[in-house]
């Protein structure tokens, strides 16, 4: 095993006079082409280009001598040291920081970030960064060849965002570029790079941050499963839904939402859809748990309605027009999807898109039988529901309105993971 292991951050400017203590003493050197290229790495040192860095780590600790490790920016920040210290090689490292990529994106910014979220993207966890920028306004994204700006551009089809590109900082070719993102895919860019993903802003000045990677300013309500006077004050019947004892149809009851919540568990990473946004009620809670969000309905004024209601939650989310199951067709694939209009033909087509868990609704037995028949045949694991809710007035404990609706859920046979 190495004698010492040193990991060095670099982020361009000279090295501190620990780093070069460190590497002057370094019997075995790892990094990429350009940090064995400095001229303050040994020349009789062992030298390996970091590639796996776990099978780096297996040739440190086979190495009878002194290990430095040279990465960029942080080394403990989503970088090497987490590798390194992995229980099945048994280094004990010493680490060297340097200004990591992302604090120096956003200083090469001019911009604050400690209400930024910072996302690694690879080919495996594209499509969760891409939801992430989905959902919050302003997203750090450390990219990989393969799932960098054009990737993340055309996945975010539809959704604008302005891109702050940083490409290889700290090093004489550095460059920063400004655009919207659907101009990015029109370029080629410079690996390493960071590109900050800025918008979907609900607007108006935040109050001062306390918790890293989320404004809670912008929640201006506590709970969910709210009344659906928070987000339709107006009473009025959605299209597809039918009437209640009061205002908006079983679909909008708080009870049946908070259950279709709870089943679909929407969180970070997701992307939800909505088919029948109405009030926007289920589209702003979804989004308010940290999801992405793009919500349907044939009515455009009930998108309309949503976009509103999200501004003033203080939630980005995207709204498309149009009949369900074919405006369906072009979205980018869900995680869980709710249903609150279309019924049969939209469950079928959405169990063809493979979502991890589907909530549907119906105001009749034989409705409900019918969904879940298309939730089984989908491959789906059925749960039935049959809820009642009657709203009481404390005055006098007089029934003041009731709500009775079934709920059908379904969980992917084929995921075992909650």
């Amino acid at each position: 095993m190495a004698d010492r292991v040193t990991v060095i951050g670099w982020d361009g400017s000279p090295l501190t006079a620990a780093a070069r203590s460190a590497l002057s003493a370094a019997t075995l050197v790892a990094g990429a082409a350009h940090h064995l290229a400095l001229p303050e790495v040994p020349p009789g040192a062992e030298r390996i280009r970091l590639g796996s860095v776990d099978l780096a780590a297996r040739r440190i600790a086979g190495h009878r001598g002194t290990a430095v490790v040279l990465a960029d920016g942080d080394p403990g920040f989503f970088g090497v040291v987490r590798t390194l210290r992995a229980p099945e090689h048994g280094l004990e490292v010493e680490v060297v920081p340097a200004v990591s990529s992302v604090a120096a994106a956003f200083a090469r910014a001019g911009m604050p970030w400690e209400d930024a979220r910072i996302v690694v993207a690879h080919q495996r966890t594209l499509r969760r960064a891409v939801n992430v920028c989905r959902a919050h306004p302003k997203v750090a994204v450390l990219t990989s060849p393969g799932a960098g700006p054009a990737e993340l551009a055309l996945l975010l089809d539809g959704v604008h965002r302005t891109f702050v590109v940083c490409e290889e900082l700290g090093t004489a070719r550095e460059q920063v570029s400004v655009l919207t993102s659907d101009k990015a895919a029109d370029h080629t860019w410079r690996d390493p790079n960071v590109v900050l993903v800025i918008g979907g802003t609900s607007g108006g000045a935040p109050a001062a941050p306390w918790l890293m990677g989320q404004d809670t300013s912008a929640l201006p309500v506590r709970g969910w499963g709210l009344p659906t006077e928070e987000y339709a004050p107006e009473q009025y019947v959605p299209e597809g839904y039918a009437p209640a004892a009061r205002g908006a149809g079983a679909g909008e009851d708080p009870t049946l939402r908070a259950a279709q919540l709870a089943r679909l568990g929407p969180r970070t990473g997701d992307l939800v859809w909505d088919i029948g946004c109405a009030s926007g009620a289920f589209s702003v809670e979804a989004a308010r748990f940290g999801a992405a969000v793009i919500a349907v309905d044939i009515d455009p004024a009930a998108c309309a309605r949503t976009e509103q209601v999200a501004r003033r939650h203080g939630v980005p989310l995207q709204t498309v027009p149009g009949r369900a199951p074919h405006v369906l067709e072009s979205l980018p694939e869900p995680d869980v999807v709710r249903i609150a209009a279309g019924g049969v033909p939209v469950v079928t087509a959405c169990a063809d898109r493979r979502p991890e868990r589907i909530v549907a609704h119906a105001s009749t037995r034989d409705e409900a039988e019918a969904i879940g028949a298309a939730l089984a045949d989908g491959g789906y694991t059925v749960e039935s529901l049959l809820l009642q809710t009657v709203g009481l007035d404390p005055a006098d404990w007089s029934e003041r309105e009731r709500s009775v609706v079934f709920l059908l859920s379904g969980r992917r046979a084929d995921v075992s993971h909650p």
